[in-house]
């Protein structure tokens, strides 16, 4: 929050772990998702279009990449938790960057909104240039730089018009482009399973790792299919009674995500031959020729795919402004962050399609592949950051014992979830890898200079 020149003369007190009622502001009044609109929040941000991708990436492991799926889940599901317990205690919008400000201050809550604020906007510009790789089996582009340009353009900037419309068009996008496509995920996840040859699974170890270091192996690739579980957190401001419907949602997306990636990739492994699907490039539409026959399936899956990055799109651009628009509220981001519009912080929309289009356009444009991939490999780092800080706030809490901030009869409940999300989300950071971790240090750092200057600037008023 920030405070007037008269005020902060009169009591200078620092904001951090022993001033929590100070933390973020109350958000604003507009709270129009309810529990289905947060669920499919949820959902449609943890499912891209990386699940359709998923199967062939894992199938070189064997079936015990089915075991590595399910030990992820569990971890996600306890993340899921924590984050419902985190935000019934302090139900604002900002999510990880509130709990992490609120158990140890302004530089860790910074840290979390600018590290979460990074992974959004590179995230968007990945699922554009993705999307339009599958939009180019539609609607052929020959290869044509400025189309693929435009079409992924429009791809950003046409969920972001959504956004500054208001919430409410917000909620309906998401909710509609979850349900769309969700409907050929789960033709293939349920209809896969009467075409169901366990001959075609393959052995359980293919990698020849043994079982351990296979599902080792695995979960590093599957690790980040989960990314996305804090989405009702970060936007519980938005949320109708976010106290309940903020912890339902978080582990109703992630329990539903987790059985559409399940069966889906279980029905793939089931109708499309091992040795085949270790070298598909696309096994959702190898599934759907085998289960209808033809050679339809890519396109069926191609509008699938479509539908699931715009609604990720859609979702991704509403986070991409929640962290700095709490931060903001705290004179920790820039101040034009802070202002709000039918229940949207409109500038971090503007500002964050803007920079995911600037990195779109380097990519198509100048070929600089490799540095775009680099950009992506650091959101695995960065995206985990707030995940840990959250998760170690919850344990934070537990630790001192706070009366108003642990409820004393789950106390071992809370603490066996919080330990399990706290290793999972470290499995996450070890799951990016050292290249991934150096880069992220060095985008997490260089925020730094930003902390400095607005905190400088708001201590001398």
């Amino acid at each position: 929050m920030q405070t007037s020149p008269a005020a902060t003369r009169q009591a200078p007190r620092p904001i951090g772990p022993e001033n929590p009622d100070q933390a973020t502001p109350a958000p604003s009044k507009i709270r129009r998702f309810g529990l289905p609109t947060a669920t499919a929040l949820v959902m449609g941000n943890i499912i891209g279009g990386g699940i359709f991708m998923i199967p062939a990436a894992v199938a070189p492991f064997g079936t015990v990449s089915l075991a590595a799926f399910a030990v992820l889940t569990v971890g996600a599901i306890a993340l899921a938790l924590v984050f419902g317990q985190l935000a019934r205690r302090n139900p604002r919008t900002g999510g990880p960057y509130v709990y992490a400000r609120e158990a140890f201050g302004d530089f860790a809550g910074f840290l979390s909104a600018w590290s979460y604020w990074i992974t959004t906007w590179v995230s968007n510009a990945a699922l554009a240039v993705a999307a339009v790789g599958y939009l180019d089996v539609l609607v052929p582009m020959n290869h044509s730089v400025p189309l693929e340009i435009t079409a992924a353009l429009a791809l950003q900037w046409l969920p972001a018009l959504a956004n500054l419309a208001g919430t409410r068009y917000v909620g309906a996008v998401q909710l509609v482009s979850t349900v769309l496509k969700f409907i050929p995920l789960l033709l293939v996840s349920v209809g896969g399973l009467f075409f169901f040859d366990p001959k075609n699974l393959g052995p359980f170890d293919a990698s020849g790792q043994g079982w351990m270091g296979g599902m080792s192996a695995a979960a590093a690739i599957l690790l980040f299919s989960y990314l996305g579980v804090e989405s009702a957190a970060m936007s519980a401001g938005q949320v109708r009674d976010p106290e309940r419907n903020v912890g339902r949602a978080s582990v109703l997306g992630t329990t539903g995500a987790a059985v559409v990636y399940l069966l889906g990739t279980l029905a793939v492994f089931g109708t499309v031959a091992h040795d085949r699907l270790v070298h598909s490039s696309a096994p959702f539409s190898d599934a759907v020729n085998v289960m209808f026959g033809g050679s339809w399936g890519g396109t069926v899956i191609a509008v699938a795919a479509l539908i699931s990055m715009v609604g990720a799109l859609n979702g991704w651009t509403l986070l991409s402004a929640q962290a700095p628009y709490a931060a903001a509220k705290d004179g920790l981001f820039p101040a034009v962050f802070a202002k709000e519009k039918r229940g949207v912080p409109t500038f971090g929309v503007i500002i964050g399609v803007a920079l995911a289009s600037g990195l779109t356009v380097l990519n198509f444009a100048s070929g600089a592949k490799g540095a775009f991939e680099i950009l992506v490999l650091v959101t695995t780092f960065t995206a985990t950051v707030p995940y840990l800080l959250s998760t170690a706030a919850q344990l934070y809490w537990l630790v001192r014992g706070a009366t108003d901030k642990v409820n004393g009869a789950h106390l071992v409940r809370d603490a066996v979830l919080g330990l399990g999300a706290f290793a999972f989300s470290l499995w996450l950071l070890a799951g990016a890898g050292y290249a991934a971790v150096y880069q992220g240090v060095l985008f997490l750092f260089a925020g730094v200079l930003v902390y400095v200057w607005l905190a400088g600037r708001r201590r001398t008023g």
